[in-house]
């Protein structure tokens, strides 16, 4: 039975092996993970897979989960259904 890859960011098809390879080479935070993979920056904006990154990362470098610093979160915080944006009316004055 063939092993299946665990993945780290469902959003963006990532997985632990392409998480751990980067860390290697030295990029050991999580902004700059996002940046090179984009992990975190598919629909969920992060909210599983960041957890998981700074498990892999603390694991990899020995610098304790409280010690590594999250990305910045940016708009949308929450993603909003297409159906809201739909239904926006632009008010003219």
């Amino acid at each position: 039975m063939k092993k299946r890859p665990k993945i780290v960011c469902r959003c963006e098809g990532i997985e632990e092996k392409e998480v751990m390879e980067w860390i290697k080479r030295g990029y050991r935070t999580p902004e700059e993970l996002k940046r090179i993979l984009r992990i975190g920056m598919g629909h969920c904006q992060g909210r599983t897979c960041f957890s998981l990154l700074v498990r892999l990362i603390s694991r990899e470098t020995k610098i304790p989960p409280r010690e590594i610093k999250l990305p910045k979160r940016r708009s949308p915080l929450k993603p909003v259904p297409i159906r809201i944006l739909a239904h926006f009316r632009d008010e003219k004055p």
